[in-house]
């Protein structure tokens, strides 16, 4: 089997000693055993709830209406792309800060860091000033560290459900997947949406999870991203989804999936900072709950230090430019993941209306797809575009850049027909540095970190269509998300926004990425004119691990699973 996309899986090296593999070993068959026959609870008791229906009467709604009066906008949606990582995560927080009703996330991943610790002490002080908080999170990564995250669900007004959940213990995501290998395909099917909506008059949706890695945060590799802030009557329609997520019978509220033993673990005093010299060795965690303060942390093991590191500067909603425009919420229904596959089979997809637009093209298709796995079908539909005479030019992770070599597996085995199509390939390198203006920059180097990492790997995803229809989302060009995963995606005829969109994504092409060709039946990574770095004939930068391992799976991964 494979993993969704979105994780990075460091693959497993031998261990030094026998002894160490059987007892590992023999942990995975003892935790089997315990959980093997583990099922979910009945999902009985749900609330529904559904989103604000009032928003002209918050001061978010209040602030679009006047932006649309000072615009003189016929259009009743406006957009503004969050072009780097601090504008990325300070437009968030400045959402939570000026929500006076309700707050809605969905998202597919949240990691347990510095920035997410920053974000959840503002949802918790929205929380207890009287906004209702809802996040809806996919159940697969809520484990180990990331479960954490779940802690939130302690304060007032704050619920938190979990999306297609699978049974079992959390504290391993490998255990959770071992034990859940008779239902492989309910793991293979995620919600991969991603929204962040405030009083249903302002939200971010793009291809961001949450998380350090996709604001420019310390660590070893930092994710190349695109949002979007929309305000308007698109926000709507994003909520009316989230409700219907929301409400779905595969959303289960966390206290149902928790133990009463992780609650425990969960609910012990917060690590806001070191502590005291004095009182190190001395007692433990008290026996009772200790309720937070302001000042607290929601997470354990995340420093203050740690979070004053990743506040970003203010970001001012009043004054951020905003381009009013036509647009439609392109988005999956919550069916997909369920035991049917009707949406799917009827190719009523959020890829698939993606690909019928594609094809209306006339002059121009451009395409940022992090993980491009075609498939047949795809590919069909390439070939008609091209027959019309259609450029079509997609960027794509390399081998060195891309964090799933599978999903890099499967996407090498179509190059060559790409190319011979008439499709102009490009694979962005995993070194940034010195790429200026391109997608996710406007902070220092590698992609827009902060930190300095020389690790880049492309995350955003998005069409460009004959520069005056621009969509962004969560989706990627690949039968995950066409056929398994949920996904969400803004489509905007503005050719304002398009122009923004392609010139970063054009800068990339000409400052930080290969053109991928076939010479003498050999294929050649072309480095653009003037760039530091050279042509080559193999994987660019990739090592020859990484070259290994991709050639290992690809005989044992089906597109369908990539």
């Amino acid at each position: 089997m494979t993993f969704p996309p979105d994780l990075q899986y460091p693959c497993p090296t031998l261990p030094r000693r026998f002894s160490t593999a059987w007892s590992a070993l023999a942990a995975l068959i003892v935790a089997a055993v315990i959980v093997g026959c583990a099922s979910l609870p009945a999902n009985t008791g749900r609330v529904a709830s559904q989103s604000f229906q009032s928003p002209g009467q918050t001061a978010l709604g209040q602030l679009t209406a006047q932006r649309r009066v000072q615009a003189g906008a016929r259009s009743d949606s406006a957009f503004s792309l969050l072009e780097n990582v601090d504008n990325a995560l300070a437009a968030r927080l400045a959402l939570v800060d000026a929500a006076q009703k309700t707050l809605d996330l969905q998202y597919y991943a949240i990691h347990a860091d510095a920035s997410t610790e920053l974000i959840l002490q503002h949802l918790r002080d929205a929380a207890r000033r009287g906004v209702r908080v809802r996040l809806l999170l996919d159940d697969f990564n809520a484990v180990g560290k990331d479960a954490q995250v779940l802690r939130l669900a302690f304060e007032p007004n704050v619920q938190i459900r979990l999306f297609n959940p699978l049974p079992g213990s959390r504290s391993s995501l490998v255990v959770r997947i071992f034990t859940s290998l008779k239902d492989v395909d309910r793991i293979q099917k995620r919600m991969h949406n991603k929204l962040f909506i405030a009083d249903n008059a302002m939200a971010i949706s793009g291809g961001r999870n949450l998380g350090d890695a996709y604001f420019g945060g310390p660590g070893g590799s930092n994710f190349v991203d695109l949002d979007t802030l929309s305000a308007g009557r698109i926000v709507r329609d994003m909520s009316a989804s989230f409700d219907r997520y929301w409400n779905d019978e595969l959303s289960f509220p966390m206290e149902k999936l928790v133990t009463q033993q992780e609650l425990d673990q969960m609910r012990s005093a917060p690590v806001a900072s070191a502590p005291d010299a004095s009182q190190q060795g001395k007692g433990t965690a008290p026996a009772v709950p200790v309720v937070a303060t302001n000042t607290s942390a929601v997470m354990p093991d995340v420093t203050r230090a740690a979070v004053a590191d990743a506040k970003p500067a203010g970001y001012d909603l009043r004054s951020v430019p905003l381009v009013w425009a036509p647009s439609i919420l392109l988005v999956d229904k919550p069916g997909k993941i369920g035991p049917d596959d009707d949406e799917a089979d009827a190719g009523d997809t959020v890829v698939d209306g993606l690909l019928a637009l594609m094809n209306q093209a006339r002059q121009d298709v451009l395409i940022v797809s992090p993980y491009f796995v075609p498939g047949a079908e795809m590919m069909k539909v390439f070939a008609q575009i091209r027959a019309k005479g259609v450029r079509i030019r997609v960027l794509t992770n390399s081998l060195a850049s891309n964090d799933a070599p599978a999903a890099h597996a499967g996407y090498a085995r179509y190059r060559e027909a790409l190319i011979a199509l008439g499709v102009e390939l490009y694979e962005m390198r995993a070194d940034q540095e010195g790429t200026t203006a391109g997608i996710g920059s406007g902070i220092g180097s590698a992609g827009g970190s902060k930190s300095g990492v020389s690790h880049a790997s492309l995350h955003s995803k998005a069409a460009i269509i004959d520069s005056r229809l621009a969509v962004i989302g969560s989706m990627n060009l690949d039968l995950r998300s066409q056929r398994q995963n949920s996904e969400v995606a803004l489509l905007i005829r503005s050719a304002a926004v398009s122009r923004l969109a392609a010139r970063q994504i054009e800068t990339t092409l000409a400052q930080g990425a290969y053109r991928v060709a076939v010479e003498n039946g050999s294929l050649v990574w072309r480095a653009p004119p003037g760039a530091a770095f050279k042509d080559t004939t193999s994987e660019p930068q990739a090592t020859a691990r990484q070259r290994l391992l991709v050639r290992l799976i690809a005989p044992f991964a089906p597109d369908e699973m990539l």
